[in-house]
């Protein structure tokens, strides 16, 4: 779930040029509108967001864990193998 929150934020952020700036929880974000990424230097872990033609956003992690989201809908799957749905009616993970 924090992915997605991650990946809302990045969406959000739509500049037309690359621009990069550290948060006040240490992240390092940069964004251009079609792709963003991340580091969270208290963590160690890092991101990347592309959103196709279709505003289809794939966010991927340093830690294997990848997220593709379009209109707060979305399909999350851990490094693990676990999946999780969220849709407009149900949100679960199996």
């Amino acid at each position: 779930m924090k992915i997605l929150l991650i990946l809302a934020c990045a969406l959000l952020c739509s500049n037309v040029s690359a621009e990069c700036a550290r948060s006040a929880t240490g992240r390092t974000v940069c964004n251009n509108g079609q792709q963003a990424g991340g580091y969270n230097s208290n963590r160690g872990t890092a991101w990347k967001s592309e959103k196709n033609q279709a505003g289809v956003s794939t966010t991927q992690t340093s830690k294997g864990g990848e997220a593709k989201t379009r209109n707060g809908k979305g399909v999350y799957r851990s490094p693990s193998g676990k999946t999780c749905v969220k849709t407009a009616n149900n949100q679960g993970c199996n």
